[in-house]
């Protein structure tokens, strides 16, 4: 499998997994903090499960300095505590329109970083994709949303980092970084969320969505995102704006407005056109696939 190929796939699959979350949610009666502190405890589980098992700190040869671990690890941590803030502190319309920038933020970065030249298909999909996502998210905000506002920006930038660290930074076992994340977040969440145990069912609910969404899914997409470029991973990852609530669509019967089947159908059509436009041009040099 060529390396874009391999990376194309691990990060549309992450995809697919983030957008069940909604799925998981509305499984649950718990507050969003206990909802948050428990999801980040079993994906942190997970992911240190995965550590032990191969039992390495370095995929490559040559390692990266040890701090940058916590560094990336608490990175990681905001990532996943800024978009539960956001939600809580402001709409998920102007959440899921922050966080379409993903693309452009990971491009810039990139360019600047890395001197990743941002093609002109990534810029016009972009463009596309994000006209779609404010589509759906409406274009109101109100003066109280400035915190979540700043906190899903905020949100947006540690994630977009992460995702070109990997790319820097082959050497970097991500595992670990998500592991630390997972544990930083346990941490935030602590005096927010409830001290009493959840029920049974709660608890696996739990298990499955910490292990899967905030662990797997983690991972896939990090390690995904080596192998392509960042603003492509990251016009890829606007997928879970449109799966999302077309989860929750077939199974709770949440019929979505006109302007979300709208603004969703702009997102395929741009992602789309991009994969398949992709596809067709000329491949990029092979390059050896990495551990994660």
């Amino acid at each position: 499998m060529q390396p874009r190929t391999y990376g194309m796939l691990l990060v549309f699959i992450a995809t697919i997994i983030w957008s069940t979350a909604g799925l998981f949610v509305r499984g649950l009666d718990l507050d969003i903090w206990t909802v948050l502190g428990w999801r980040s405890l079993f994906g942190g589980l997970t992911l240190a499960i995965i550590v032990f098992a191969k039992q390495r700190i370095s995929a490559v040869p040559g390692r990266v300095p040890f701090y940058f671990y916590p560094l990336f690890g608490l990175m990681a941590a905001i990532s996943m505590y800024g978009y539960v803030g956001a939600l809580k502190l402001t709409t998920v319309a102007n959440v899921l329109a922050i966080y379409a920038t993903v693309p452009f933020v990971a491009a810039g970065i990139s360019y600047v970083w890395l001197k990743e030249a941002i093609s002109q298909r990534v810029l016009i999909a972009s463009l596309i994709a994000f006209v779609g996502v404010l589509i759906v998210a409406g274009f109101g905000a109100r003066p109280e949303d400035v915190a979540g506002n700043a906190l899903a920006f905020l949100m947006t930038v540690t994630f977009s980092v992460l995702l070109v660290a990997a790319r820097r930074y082959p050497a970097l076992r991500l595992a670990p970084v998500n592991a630390l994340g997972a544990g930083f977040c346990v941490l935030l969440c602590l005096p927010l969320m409830s001290h009493t145990l959840p029920s049974l069912s709660e608890i696996l609910i739990l298990a499955a969505f910490g292990s899967t969404t905030s662990g797997i899914a983690y991972l896939l997409f990090m390690t995904g995102g080596r192998y392509i470029p960042s603003g492509e991973a990251g016009l890829i990852g606007l997928l879970d704006v449109v799966l999302g609530p077309l989860w929750v669509w077939l199974a709770f019967s949440e019929t979505p407005s006109t302007a979300t089947i709208a603004g969703a159908a702009i997102i395929l059509v741009a992602v789309a056109w991009y994969l398949w436009s992709g596809l067709r041009g000329p491949r990029e040099p092979r390059r050896t696939l990495k551990s994660v």
